[in-house]
């Protein structure tokens, strides 16, 4: 059974889009929380365009945050890397 996870996000300008979720993570060391997730969205080349946003989950709602730093994104794209392995 293909069950997809889907979240709904709400845009700078109030709308609200519904996404669907690749993967969650946590680094245990900073306690950092991510999503990947896609709105199906296909580039030039036939690629699912992909998001990676930071979770911060300190206010009432959850909310989706940039990638700040380069390191930050080296282990991002690490992580990335070993689940396309996986699958």
């Amino acid at each position: 059974m293909d069950e997809r996870r889907v979240m709904s996000i709400v845009n700078n300008d109030g709308s609200v889009e519904k996404v669907e979720i690749v993967v969650s993570f946590k680094f245990k060391d900073t306690g950092m929380e991510y999503v990947v997730y896609t709105k199906n969205e296909k580039d030039a080349n036939g690629n699912v365009t992909v998001y990676v946003s930071n979770i911060d989950r300190n206010a009432e709602t959850p909310k989706l945050l940039g990638v700040s730093s380069d390191a930050e994104w080296s282990r991002i794209k690490d992580v990335l890397r070993e689940l396309s392995k996986e699958v």
